[in-house]
């Protein structure tokens, strides 16, 4: 069993997504946003790190999935995104988890089958591939998205999946080599 957290960083909200690998079963755990609302980019940026610590610590992933930055028209919204992408990366793993990362495209992709897939079209994915009832919110669906993304690319990779659960056992054990 192994358990991966998908984040989707945001400047204003940030959408995480948990989801448990079973054999080749994916299970949801839990989704949500963080919604950042006012207060300094400092004040923002602390929130996102804090909230995903305390995500991890309560869910004990083995492995963190974020999106890439995409590049923007605008340079200053590439440079606050970025900086909520790295305050999310520290405040999930620690510098200890291992971190995986995929595009848009990748994650588009390996959970529509399509890599210019509308948001739309990956919340109604997510819904139906971990058997929701209601549709969850478009950053929470991106998290899980991006998790499901992980899950499928440890399924096809299994070399990877099991050299990431040696890792995961040597720390849970204390012992870093």
């Amino acid at each position: 069993m192994s358990i991966i957290l998908g984040i989707d960083p945001g400047s204003r909200i940030t959408g995480f997504g948990i989801v448990r690998v079973e054999s080749s079963k994916k299970v949801y755990v839990n989704s949500g946003c963080i919604r950042l609302g006012a207060g300094s980019v400092a004040q923002r940026l602390y929130k996102i790190s804090q909230e995903l610590q305390s995500i991890v610590q309560h869910y004990q992933p083995i492995v963190v999935a974020v999106e890439q930055i995409f590049f923007h028209r605008n340079p200053t919204a590439a440079l606050t995104l970025g900086q909520a992408r790295g305050a999310a990366i520290l405040g999930a793993t620690g510098g200890v988890i291992p971190l995986a990362e995929y595009s848009a495209r990748q994650v588009k992709q390996s959970v529509v089958g399509y890599g210019a897939a509308s948001k739309q079209q990956v919340q109604q994915m997510v819904r139906v591939l971990l058997s929701l009832d209601d549709t969850p919110a478009s950053d929470a669906a991106d998290a899980l998205a991006i998790a499901l993304c992980h899950a499928q690319y440890l399924q096809t990779h299994p070399l990877l999946r099991d050299a990431q659960l040696l890792v995961k056992n040597k720390f849970r054990r204390g012992r870093r080599r």
